[in-house]
């Protein structure tokens, strides 16, 4: 929908939803450690798991849940010059 008081013929209205980045505060349901993968649930529950959590449930998780994020792509060494 355009502003109050803006005309509305040729406005195209986009919704962009971002996908929510798991920080450090978001924690393994398993182990405690820090969380690179995210399952959404059906009900809006989450699981969060850890790499290695993730991994050893990854095939299950995607048949059951609704979405998975998967950010352990972030655990990439970034070289560094010597």
């Amino acid at each position: 929908m355009a502003p109050e008081g803006v005309p509305t013929k040729g406005w195209l209205t986009v919704t962009t939803a971002l996908a929510p980045t798991l920080t450090t505060a978001d924690r393994c349901d398993r182990c405690g450690a820090q969380a690179f993968i995210r399952a959404r649930l059906g009900g809006g529950q989450d699981l969060l798991f850890c790499a290695h959590h993730g991994r050893e449930h990854l095939d299950k998780l995607r048949a059951v849940a609704e979405e998975v994020i998967d950010e352990t792509d972030r655990l990439v060494e970034t070289p560094t010059d010597a």
